[in-house]
């Protein structure tokens, strides 16, 4: 939804004396547990409503399936 905001955080990592590359990691490791790349990810293509209730079921019925048979097996 376009309305949708997300209010986030500034990400802030501090260069020292371990380099750049150390903190573009640190920056891509906090981008990653704040979710800023699969929120990238999922808008950057429009899906119709009649798609998206398709795959949130697709993926329902995976995730059932993963359960049942991690449940016969113990």
């Amino acid at each position: 939804m376009p309305s949708e905001a997300i209010q986030c955080k500034p990400l802030e990592v501090s260069v020292g004396d371990k380099g750049i590359e150390r903190a573009i990691k640190h920056l891509k490791r906090k981008m990653a547990a704040e979710g800023i790349l699969r929120e990238l990810k999922r808008r950057r293509h429009y899906m119709k409503p009649s798609v998206k209730r398709r795959k949130k079921a697709s993926e329902a019925a995976r995730r059932r399936r993963k359960r049942s048979k991690i449940d016969v097996a113990i």
